[in-house]
């Protein structure tokens, strides 16, 4: 058996890990205009390997709320409710600051000014994590593991059910169909929603996280499978098995409820779901039976391992770091109204050294190579803190 420190697979940290790189990955491109189809969303319906990311970082949400369920449990019932509710308003606070930040901005004037609350997004990505795990914590407590199985199913469904009660007829998987669009609205608000689709409606709204919370629990559930007994064969095949079981579920399903990540459709669940799971299965064969073997290990295992161990916290900063250098700024010549341009250090990096790449040969391979670039950079930051064994949780 190869566990890690503690008592943990290392494929499990590794798959955490892998998300948070891929996340990071994708989230910083030298230039958004300029992406390989498979670095990029799915417009609406569909999936590519982009929109996986996410789905796969939940789903390893749920692999350690098994890890940690078990100490929560034993404490009692006051240290579980107090744990699990801090955890989940502190990462939903870390999400609202970073949404807020770098909390100033430069004004029409030339001067630092504090940045308004008045359209401050409310949901993102770390606000969907804490509810997330937050419920599905609250629902294995209160339901137990078996009960808790029927529950996901029971969220799947009753989300699908919801879609075409409330949603728009004949079209309830449209932007202005799908009745979450107008939930967010009223309860959350217009001007606190995302407006990257050109009107107000949040891929991460309130109603689109209730199937989110389902797919938590389906990582618990692989979570709990894997850490019941030692690694071997059998459990690589039931993962598989799972996995593929998954994802024929899902081909059935999106006949009837397309797969798309903005709605974090049921169908979209169980086919993210499938997948990590024959991942989860790979890396274990690969790492924990495998690894045992000379040579089947390599240097990947611990690149993305340290991003495992310290995967939220290196996530906030890949955000937060690149608003706050967005402050620092130069005088870029003038726009085409006669009007000041600037110019921060980050795109000036991009424009000095990847860009003039792209030009040589593909502008899309400029703007990939700023984001491996940058990737690498904070793999040496979760490379020291892990050498240093500095762990920060949340």
């Amino acid at each position: 058996m190869s566990p890690a420190a503690g008592g943990r697979f290392v494929s499990l940290d590794v798959f955490r890990g892998a998300s948070v790189a891929l996340m990071i990955l994708v989230n910083n491109p030298g230039s958004w205009s300029q992406l390989y189809g498979p670095l990029a969303h799915a417009p609406w319906h569909g999936v590519t390997p982009t929109d996986l990311v996410f789905p796969f970082f939940l789903f390893a949400v749920g692999n350690a709320l098994a890890l940690v369920m078990p100490a929560l449990q034993q404490g009692g019932a006051a240290v579980f409710w107090r744990k699990v509710v801090q955890r989940t308003l502190l990462i939903f606070l870390i999400g609202l600051l970073l949404n807020w930040s770098p909390f100033v901005r430069w004004d029409v004037q030339g001067e630092l000014a504090m940045r308004s609350l008045e359209n401050l997004r409310v949901m993102g990505v770390l606000q969907r994590i804490a509810l997330a795990w937050g419920a599905a914590a609250v629902i294995v407590w209160l339901l137990g593991q078996r009960a808790a199985a029927w529950a996901a199913a029971a969220l799947l469904l009753g989300y699908w059910g919801a879609c075409h009660l409330w949603g728009a007829a004949g079209d309830p998987y449209s932007l202005e169909g799908f009745f979450g669009t107008a939930l967010d609205r009223a309860l959350l608000g217009p001007q606190h929603l995302y407006k990257g689709e050109g009107v107000p409606f949040d891929p991460e709204g309130l109603a689109s996280t209730v199937p989110a919370v389902a797919q938590v629990l389906l990582g618990y559930f692989a979570g709990v499978a894997v850490q019941r007994r030692p690694p071997d064969a059998a459990m690589v095949v039931r993962l598989f098995v799972a996995g593929c079981a998954a994802l024929a579920l899902a081909w059935a399903w999106q006949l009837q409820m397309p797969l798309n990540k903005k709605l974090w459709t049921s169908s979209y669940v169980l086919h993210t779901t499938g997948l990590a799971l024959l991942a989860l299965a790979l890396l274990i064969d690969t790492i924990e039976l495998r690894g045992r073997r000379p040579g089947w290990r390599g240097a990947w295992v611990g690149f993305f391992e340290v991003f495992g161990r310290n995967a939220l916290f290196v996530f906030v900063l890949s955000g937060f770091l690149p608003r706050v250098l967005a402050l620092l700024r130069w005088p870029d010549g003038l726009d085409a109204e006669g009007r000041p341009r600037w110019l921060s250090p980050l795109p000036w990096l991009y424009r000095t050294l990847f860009a003039p790449i792209g030009q040589v040969s593909d502008p899309r391979l400029g703007s990939l190579l700023y984001a491996v670039a940058n990737l690498a950079v904070f793999w040496a930051l979760a490379r020291w803190l892990d050498r240093r064994r500095i762990y920060i949780r949340v």
